[in-house]
């Protein structure tokens, strides 16, 4: 059974009518960055809980999560609707494999999200732990506006404290904005825009690639990548190139 603590929510960010962030203090154990924990709430006598990513480094004791509201949710309106001060439910244990030990050593390590997903790469990032065994890293973060690239301050932060090492690339689909792509990531991959755009080459040879987000992000992306670059999933048993965490 899930140990569960009660957390008191320290601060609660809204980026735009729908994305916030929560930050959290609670006395859970030790996680890894790229892990994943549940919040919950008792909602009508039933605990209602979902699972979300640290964003935040291991090291620090500041817990942020990045949400997005769905409407009709039994949970995301509720944990929107909280205040500094308020009390949520978290599992004191952090559960998931999308981890950077689980990923081979290479020389550009490829960190693709959508959305809220954006959140294990942050975590990762941030603690900078098992990083120097790849000579550069990408981070892309797909959003459908300009307006959803809400840690794009802090991407950019990372990118002068990597120097040099770490390229960031935003990718929007639903209008144009400066600095960004357009479209879909599968599409700028099939095309080499994505190439282009970052100064590196994404192949079986020098790459391995993190998606995480949207499963149909998740399931085109990694189909292309086997058919057009002759990569393979990541399992224990089998080393392979992607590494990928469906996001709902």
């Amino acid at each position: 059974m899930a140990d569960w603590v009660t957390g008191k929510v320290t601060k609660v960010e809204f980026w735009t009518d729908a994305l916030f962030s929560l930050t959290v203090h609670a006395p859970v154990q030790p996680f890894t960055a790229g892990q994943f924990a549940k919040l919950g709430l008792e909602i009508d006598g039933e605990r209602v809980q979902r699972a979300y990513s640290y964003v935040n480094a291991p090291s620090n004791p500041d817990l942020e999560f990045y949400l997005v509201t769905v409407p009709e949710g039994k949970l995301s309106p509720r944990l929107a609707a909280l205040q500094p001060g308020d009390e949520l439910l978290i599992v004191s244990e952090a559960a998931g494999f999308f981890v950077l030990e689980e990923v081979p050593e290479c020389e550009t390590l490829w960190m693709l999200a959508t959305g809220t997903a954006i959140g294990p790469y942050l975590s990762m990032l941030q603690e900078g732990k098992d990083l120097e065994r790849f000579k550069n890293i990408v981070l892309l973060h797909a959003v459908r506006y300009g307006a959803d690239l809400s840690y794009l301050p802090l991407m950019l932060e990372l990118q002068k404290r990597y120097e040099g090492k770490l390229r960031i690339q935003t990718v929007v689909s639903r209008e144009t904005l400066s600095g960004s792509l357009t479209g879909r990531v599968p599409a700028l991959i099939e095309s080499g825009a994505l190439e282009e755009a970052v100064g590196l080459p994404l192949t079986a040879e020098t790459s391995h690639v993190m998606l995480c987000g949207n499963p149909q992000m998740v399931r085109d992306t990694t189909q292309l990548l086997k058919d057009t670059r002759q990569m393979a999933k990541h399992l224990r048993r089998r080393p392979g190139h992607i590494t990928a965490e469906h996001y709902w």
